[in-house]
């Protein structure tokens, strides 16, 4: 049930009477909220086909690489995670039949991630679900989600994302 009052808006008002920084506060809670509603609708529409929004992005990172098999190190930086993540979003893949392990051609200590023929397959009944709702982001137009991703890049560059 909605609020009838916007909780940020109270948080900050409430914040203000004892800090500064009430910008930045309510940018990131509200920054903070809208990664949970999003995460929400995202694992929603990609559960019934037995994906995380994480095991999609490393599916779909496969599907784009040229020979369909990456380096676990290498998935691990593309997609910005820790390598423990990546080595258990492998493993999952791997159990359900999307991703096979396979030994690296010119380094046999190092293991490549695979995808399978269906490991392309949901990643397509996936990506479908999700262009469905718009990635959770319909209220937004494609010029103000242009904004937003611009207006977050600095955030990123000073993170050092990249």
């Amino acid at each position: 049930m909605a609020l009838p009052f916007d909780p940020i808006d109270e948080a900050a008002r409430q914040w203000g009477l004892r800090w500064d920084g009430v910008p930045a506060m309510h940018a990131v809670t509200s920054l903070m909220r809208v990664q949970q509603l999003v995460q929400g609708r995202l694992d929603a529409a990609l559960k019934p086909l037995g994906l995380t929004f994480a095991r999609y992005e490393a599916l779909v990172l496969l599907s784009f690489s040229s020979r369909g098999s990456l380096p676990l190190g290498k998935m691990g930086e593309r997609l910005q995670v820790h390598p423990t993540s990546v080595t258990s979003i492998v493993a999952r893949l791997v159990a359900q039949g999307h991703v096979e392990r396979v030994p690296h051609p010119d380094d046999g200590r190092a293991v490549l991630a695979e995808i399978t023929p269906s490991g392309r397959a949901i990643v397509e009944q996936a990506t479908k679900a999700l262009l469905d709702i718009d990635f959770a982001l319909e209220a937004l137009d494609d010029d103000r989600l242009t904004q937003l991703s611009e207006l977050l890049r600095p955030v990123r560059r000073a993170a050092g994302d990249y």
